[in-house]
């Protein structure tokens, strides 16, 4: 199996400077809009990558990355729930400072917005985040890394060449799980991914033998465009 994953391009949060300005499920940037278009065109030529399954988390900003990516491949685009960022959709309830939860789009909108997308059946008519969770926290979100993960290898040594169009700090905890280095910070260790970079692992002979080729490639990006 060969395993790419891709960080999503530019949101308005990402822009932000100030985090009470962000919001809870937010599109690209024009600059994101651009790192996805350069993204789409520069795939379909890169050496020795071809496809066969191509998944993204059911937020807007990896929907709106993933879904030129589909287009430019000629291939079907499946919402993944469980690569989602870290933390789920919530703000800070500015009255109470607590992590109030939010639906994040029904099944309906994510259809009339991305037309032809495949959802698993985690993405209802009521969203696909329950409210009342509020803010994931760090154990869970360890433990869904680990649920990926684990599925993932399943598939360790099939022919699958599998896309991942997902968030910085669950691509973090993720490579983390491949490498059993969990339970780990963020702080104390980071596999940083700028907005639409790519790395590739390769699980092609053994589910314990892993090969990584390259981590947070941007090659597709002039240096005006990078951005974390």
């Amino acid at each position: 199996m060969q395993l790419y994953l891709i960080r999503h391009a530019q949101s308005t949060n990402n822009a932000l400077e100030d985090f009470k300005q962000r919001v809870a499920d937010p599109a690209l940037t024009p600059k994101g809009e651009e790192q996805t278009r350069r993204l789409a065109a520069y795939l379909p030529v890169l050496k020795d990558f071809t496809p066969t399954h191509l998944y993204c988390s059911a937020m807007l900003r990896a929907l709106q990355t993933a879904y030129p990516l589909a287009q430019a491949l000629n291939m079907p685009l499946q919402v993944w729930v469980d690569i989602h960022e870290g933390g789920g959709i919530y703000l800070e309830d500015p009255q109470t400072k607590q992590m109030k939860g939010y639906t994040g789009m029904t099944r309906a909108e994510i259809a009339a917005r991305f037309p032809e997308v495949t959802m698993d059946d985690a993405v209802t008519e009521n969203g696909w985040w329950r409210p009342e969770r509020g803010m994931e926290s760090h154990e869970e979100l360890l433990g869904r890394a680990i649920r990926v993960a684990s599925a993932l290898l399943r598939r360790a040594e099939s022919d699958d060449h599998i896309v991942l169009v997902s968030h910085g700090l669950f691509l973090d905890i993720l490579i983390k799980a491949f490498f059993n280095q969990l339970p780990s910070l963020p702080r104390g260790l980071f596999y940083l991914h700028y907005n639409t970079a790519m790395s590739r692992l390769d699980f092609n002979e053994h589910p314990d033998t892993l090969r990584i080729h390259f981590l947070n490639r941007v090659d597709h990006l002039p240096s005006e465009l990078w951005s974390a």
